[in-house]
């Protein structure tokens, strides 16, 4: 498409980055090949490495390159003269593509500074887990939420709109832009719908352009490129009645490039073959050598016998004759008995018994045009085609300009008709550090739901002060992970300026969304479920900011449930206590335990998902209000996934032995474990009571514990330490 970018960023970041951007091929040096090739599969194993060599990562070469290529004595201009390595690496791509493309680069008529922190950081985690480009079931779109928000009409347009969603903006202004263009195009329906018809006449300018510029454009191709550009002065014309200014800029932008319009209809018919080899693309009147060579080529028959009519006028030999043969080709035949009338422009060819030949210059030069007319008709319609297309090529920034601009208008009347049809609002942004949402919903979810069942919506309110940390519990099935998942994309959304799925929305800007959702192994690099969970706690914990909103879904649950329990508190009271971080987080958990933390920590806050019971049934309210859930449901959402009714009774008499604080499934503990395991009777529960169990030196260590003075991870841990020596002890 001719976008060219260059920056520079710590080693560190690279994965990061890599993430970011999710590129197609990655180029590096030899030198490094090892350690780069590590780094990039870290993030994606099927992402392409390609090794250059190691003079070619060089500063002069690099610069010289850049140099040449955007005709500039320095490079001032682009902003980049202060970056090293950021030109070492603009010069290898420059490199890379004239040694694979073998085509001219033309289209690549500028380099940009590409900032970091401008855009939010989505990394691969989150763009998986919040289902933005591709769905986890499937991997595909559907069900992803840039197949609900994607009504773009350009293909320019729609990638436009992926690398939006993909990247959110940071800084505010650029996003109020966009939400007042989107809420203009909303409100004045006949601008989205007159622009909206022009649009869908427009071809994919970017890849035009960049095919024409390469010598790989063919006619139609060409001719796409006129049809496009005559729709802009409508749409500048419609864009005059816009409320706003951002609208009305686009417009005064648009550029119709009348010259090249002009050019291209005087040059190739309208609808031109696919192939130049095809012939008959120069429209008839632009050249008059490849008018003359057409015509002879269709009517060369016509011309000789005109020309025998002619000639015998002139000569008065009534039986003077035009004719052709392998040898001689053309030539004129007169009998002896008229040898004293001919011409003395006529040059003998060859004597015969009863006549001689002759041919004369204007009969050799029009031979010459028959038989060659279809070739010559060939190689002129090639020569005539490339200097249009070179013609076109010198307008390729004002092209590739009216492109991006296109490409951004398909993306605010797509947002607008998304706002409209699914009935977002305008979300209220600011540099606060505050999340308020009213009525929230899944962009997804909402849009997927069988007919006849509607989406409950939830608020949300976290910020810095009072509502830093959400302890969300409930049973499965009850729309923990929608919750989570809603808010970041509802944040997400707010921040590529778009109209969000709520009834109000005051969104405090985010640097980053982090999620640990769901469970997956690793098994190509032997990495179980949990390993892979903690890598992906300690990759929020290490790079977090006060900025980032995280979401954590089952933190700990991978491992055993002391652990687990031990892990998440841990990993909560850090988010909450660190003083440089204090993330916005919504973590969702079966752990009930955790929401003792609110009684400690002035920042948790419990929330519960609402459920009602009928019996031995469980309707699921999808409604989230202040609380902590009671109980996890687990027998009932069993019993709901269709487990034998032998099971479920047998779990409930397993639960109910216990919640009453036996440590074993059997009523009669005693005298079941002996039928199990002989001689073992005297093993003893955690919780029962210690009296005559335990020695007095045990006893004597428990009494003098400090109770008070624990915090719950070393009242945890200290439990867990009894716990193994009375085992031992036994």
């Amino acid at each position: 498409t001719g976008e060219f970018y260059t920056y520079e960023i710590p080693t560190d970041q690279i994965t990061s980055q890599i993430e970011t951007i999710n590129p197609s091929e990655v180029l590096i040096q030899k030198r490094d090949k090892e350690k780069l090739t590590e780094i990039v599969h870290k993030v994606n194993r099927e992402l392409r490495v390609t090794k250059l060599d190691d003079w070619i990562f060089n500063f002069d070469y690099g610069k010289e390159l850049l140099l040449m290529q955007f005709k500039t004595v320095n490079l001032k201009g682009f902003g980049i003269e202060h970056l090293n390595s950021g030109i070492i690496a603009a010069g290898a791509i420059l490199n890379y593509l004239q040694e694979t493309q073998k085509a001219n680069l033309t289209h690549i008529n500028h380099i940009t500074l590409y900032n970091p922190s401008d855009y939010m950081t989505l990394d691969f985690a989150t763009k998986r887990n919040l289902e933005i480009i591709f769905s986890m079931q499937g991997g595909g779109r559907e069900g992803s939420l840039i197949e609900i928000m994607d009504k773009t009409v350009t293909p320019m347009g729609a990638r436009l709109l992926k690398k939006w969603i993909s990247a959110p903006l940071r800084k505010l202004e650029p996003i109020v832009k966009r939400l007042e263009s989107i809420e203009e195009l909303l409100k004045n329906k006949s601008l989205r719908k007159n622009l909206l018809n022009e649009l869908n006449e427009i071809s994919d300018l970017e890849r035009l352009i960049s095919r024409v510029c390469t010598g790989r454009a063919n006619p139609r191709e060409v001719v796409a490129i006129k049809t496009s550009l005559r729709k802009i002065p409508s749409i500048k014309e419609f864009l005059k009645a816009a409320g706003i200014k951002t609208l009305q800029q686009v417009g005064e932008e648009l550029n119709p490039i009348e010259k090249l319009i002009d050019k291209i209809q005087a040059a190739l018919i309208d609808s031109p073959p696919l192939s130049i080899s095809d012939g008959g693309i120069i429209r008839s009147g632009f050249s008059a050598e490849l008018d003359e060579l057409r015509d002879i080529s269709l009517h060369g028959k016509d011309w000789i016998a005109n020309l025998q009519k002619s000639e015998r006028e002139k000569t008065g030999i009534s039986s003077l004759k035009v004719s052709f043969n392998k040898v001689f080709g053309y030539y004129i035949d007169i009998s002896n008995t008229h040898k004293d009338k001919v011409p003395a422009n006529y040059i003998r060819k060859q004597t015969l018994v009863n006549s001689e030949r002759y041919i004369t210059p204007e009969l050799k030069d029009y031979e010459d045009k028959i038989l060659n007319a279809e070739e010559k008709i060939f190689e002129l319609e090639v020569e005539l085609f490339n200097e249009v297309r070179l013609f076109v090529a010198a307008e390729a920034e004002a092209i590739q300009h009216n492109a991006k601009l296109i490409a951004m208008l398909d993306c605010f009347i797509s947002l607008a008709e998304c706002a409209e049809e699914y009935k977002y609002v305008k979300p209220e942004l600011s540099e606060d550090d505050k999340i308020e949402i009213t009525e929230g919903r899944h962009p997804v979810v909402e849009r997927i739901l069988p007919p006849g069942e509607k989406f409950t919506p939830n608020n949300c309110h976290l910020d810095g002060d009072e509502n830093q940390v959400i302890i969300l519990t409930g049973p499965n099935m009850a729309g923990k992970s929608v919750y989570l998942r809603q808010i970041g994309l509802i944040v997400l959304l707010a921040q590529i300026g778009s109209f969000v799925p709520a009834k109000q929305a005051k969104i405090g800007l985010v640097d980053r969304i982090f999620t640990r959702v769901g469970a997956s192994d690793n098994i190509t690099t032997g990495e179980s479920t949990f390993l892979v969970e903690m890598q992906e706690a300690a990759n929020i914990l290490n790079n977090a900011s006060s900025k980032s909103l995280i979401l954590l879904d089952e933190i700990g649950r991978g491992t055993s449930t002391f652990d687990g329990i031990s892990i998440a508190w841990a990993i909560t009271e850090y988010l909450h206590e660190h003083p440089d971080l204090k993330a916005k987080t919504l973590f969702a958990t079966h752990y009930h335990e955790l929401n003792e933390m609110s009684e400690i920590f002035p920042r948790i806050r419990n929330y519960k998902v609402e459920v009602r019971e009928y019996g031995d049934k469980v309707i699921f309210l999808h409604k989230v209000n202040p609380g902590s859930a009671d109980h996890s449901y687990g027998i009932q959402v069993a019993q709901m996934a269709g487990l034998p009714q032998f099971v479920i009774n047998r779990a409930k008499e397993v639960l109910q032995n216990l919640e009453s604080k036996e440590l074993t499934p059997y009523e009669e503990r005693k005298e079941k474990l002996s039928r199990m395991k002989a001689g073992n009777e005297n093993q003893i529960s955690l919780f029962e009571s210690a009296s005559g169990g335990h020695d007095d030196k045990l006893r004597g260590e428990i009494d003098q514990i400090e109770i008070e003075k624990l915090t719950p991870i070393e009242a945890l841990i200290k439990l867990n330490e009894l716990k193994k020596r009375v085992k031992d002890n036994t």
